[in-house]
């Protein structure tokens, strides 16, 4: 059986240009993605690494360039704040946040307070939401090709003729339905994904960020319901084995206990969007188990040298069709998981994923790539 290699990509603002580096270090030893799926500012990298992968440009390049676009030339040297207690990154982290939430990024979401014509504008009380992000579909449109983005519905049938030698890469990306609390899957097989469902991905409640409406549905962030959609990719293909490669940007531990009520909050939000697959791989291979067995029995009674009556092959056939549609279902089996977690090697800052400051976002980028190439190292190594 095929096995699909995927990259998995959660959301978590700035914290995304992590994804960027580990992305590079990836992209560095020519591994390329069957399926990429994301939440979030996960979604957005996926998109780009997707169209740019199904062009054959350098997808690293044009990611680490998005990033690089998105970050704010913050000079932290500029900053001498009198607090003897912060550390610098801490400290440079409190700035650009503030600066985000006030000012915004010109390149992704604009403050509301900016905008004197959009409704209710004298009636905060009214307002759903605090920040537009009309300047980031600007932006992604500067940096996704969308016909390349789109390119595995455009171009099955050359694929299924044999003009085509080359399989597109599949773009899965969640979203969440503010109605129904459902996600609402937004899959490049079975549509052309524009720019305004990229943006939908990124409608992050808590921070004020604007819902979006598409085809009559009002649809946040998509991690709301998971950041880590390993198991969209698993209901969208069901049938070809699976190698995951999985970037977890919030720490699963922390061995200092929080001191206070930011900390508190901080550990919380880090638990609460950390990879929480492992159970579901778990239950995956539970199921595959079973699934080696059922194929086994049905091999058998289904044999040459299987002798049975007539009414106990009509009951067999009966189950037939029952059986069939669990295997096409659950019939893929996960081979590996990679997963490469970012550590909190400064220190513990609440709104750190709002921090787009240059000196951040670079840091980010190289702290990504850094641990890639340890756990890939590890991996080759067959440490892990």
């Amino acid at each position: 059986m095929d096995i699909e290699t995927i990259l998995v990509l959660q959301g978590g603002g700035s914290l995304g240009a992590y994804e960027c580096g580990v992305y590079k270090a990836l992209h560095k030893r020519g591994i390329e993605f069957d399926i990429l799926a994301g939440s979030s500012i996960g979604a957005i990298n996926a998109s780009i690494i997707t169209a740019a992968q199904n062009s054959d440009t350098n997808a690293a390049e044009i990611l680490e360039s998005f990033w690089l676009t998105l970050a704010e030339n913050i000079n932290p040297s500029s900053f001498n704040f009198e607090i003897p207690y912060l550390p610098f990154d801490k400290k440079m982290a409190l700035w650009a946040s503030m600066q985000s939430s006030f000012f915004g990024n010109s390149k992704a979401f604009l403050p509301k307070w900016f905008s004197p014509g959009s409704p209710f504008y004298f009636d905060p009380s009214s307002w759903t939401y605090l920040y537009d992000m009309t300047p980031l579909r600007k932006t992604l449109k500067e940096f996704i090709e969308f016909e390349n983005l789109n390119k595995i519905t455009t171009d099955k049938e050359d694929i299924k003729s044999g003009k085509n030698k080359s399989k597109p890469a599949r773009l899965i990306v969640t979203t969440t339905d503010i109605q129904k609390g459902e996600p609402v899957v937004f899959d490049n097989a079975h549509m052309e994904i524009d720019v305004d469902m990229i943006v939908a991905c990124a409608g992050y409640p808590f921070y004020g960020l604007k819902w979006s409406i598409i085809d009559g549905r009002y649809l946040w962030d998509g991690s709301l319901l998971t950041n880590t959609p390993m198991m969209d990719v698993m209901r969208a293909s069901p049938l070809k084995n699976k190698m995951f490669y999985i970037v977890d940007v919030f720490p699963r531990q922390q061995e200092e206990i929080p001191t206070n009520m930011i900390e508190v909050w901080h550990r919380a939000r880090d638990i609460i969007f950390m990879d929480k697959t492992d159970k579901n791989i778990e239950m995956l291979k539970i199921s595959e188990k079973y699934l080696n067995i059922l194929n086994k029995m049905y091999d058998i009674v289904n044999s040459d040298d299987a002798k049975m009556d007539k009414n106990t092959r009509e009951k067999l056939d009966e189950l037939d069709s029952n059986y069939r549609s669990l295997t096409q279902k659950h019939g893929a089996a996960i081979t590996d998981v990679v997963r490469i977690g970012r550590k909190e090697r400064d220190s513990h800052y609440l709104f750190e994923d709002a921090d787009f400051s240059k000196y951040r976002i670079q840091k980010l980028i190289g702290e990504g790539e850094k641990d890639a190439e340890f756990e890939l190292k590890m991996v080759k190594n067959g440490i892990k």
